[in-house]
């Protein structure tokens, strides 16, 4: 996979990861807040500021992880060795998770309520905030997207800044939209939010299917033909 079709994959996964019902719950409450702020430019500039913030936790998180990796010589060495083989299985195993194979009751929330709502009423720069403790409140899904996904993308490209930082910004894509719309006029909002639910289980569903495929042909092609 060459770095462009990298950048598209993380792009994808990001979108991926926003419309999923945990974090497309979290985005609507933050369209919720950028709706308080008023119309025009300025709910323009908190749907910015909120992006800007989620995009930068996943890549300092993944900035670190992957780091941590290639500064081990031996690590690195041994994840080049062994990468294609763990593709495959972590492939099958995130698709499972979309198409609601696997079901594991777990969430992580970063930040207090008490949190969450000084930044709701910080003003536009509290939007970085809110993002960024959204982006890391992670739920089964977009924990398996974010760790057996994009991750490893990032560590195959030795990538720990622009693959991370292109899928927090596809996390956000609908409070985006839902700006864009805020700033144009809020009668295509209901609209809008409809097609993302919408187009939610389209879209898990083909991607699940294509990482189950495509991991089991990993799998098969480098763990048990290798």
């Amino acid at each position: 996979m060459t770095l462009t079709s990298a950048v598209a994959a993380a792009a994808w996964l990001g979108l991926l990861t926003s419309i999923s019902p945990c974090p497309l719950a979290t985005n609507l409450a933050a369209v919720s807040f950028i709706g308080r702020q008023g119309g025009g430019r300025k709910a323009l500039m908190s749907g910015l500021i909120y992006t800007l913030g989620r995009a930068l936790a996943y890549t300092v998180v993944a900035a670190v992880l992957v780091a941590g990796v290639l500064s081990v010589p031996g690590v690195a060495q041994f994840l080049d060795r062994v990468m294609n083989r763990l593709l495959g299985p972590l492939l099958v195993v995130t698709g499972m998770f979309l198409l609601g194979l696997i079901n594991v009751p777990w969430k992580s929330t970063l930040g207090s309520d008490e949190l969450r709502h000084k930044a709701a009423g910080a003003g536009a720069w509290g939007a970085a905030l809110l993002g960024a403790l959204f982006a890391l409140s992670f739920c089964p899904v977009s924990a398996a997207l974010f760790f057996g996904s994009l991750l490893p993308l990032a560590v195959k490209h030795e990538s720990g800044l622009l693959l991370p930082l292109v899928y927090g910004m596809g996390t956000a894509a609908p409070v985006l939209v839902v700006s864009v719309l805020l700033a144009w006029g809020s009668d295509k909002l209901g609209k809008a939010m409809g097609r993302i639910a919408a187009f939610d289980k389209v879209a898990r569903t083909a991607t699940g299917v294509v990482f189950v495929l495509v991991g089991g042909y990993y799998a098969l092609q480098y763990l048990f033909l290798a």
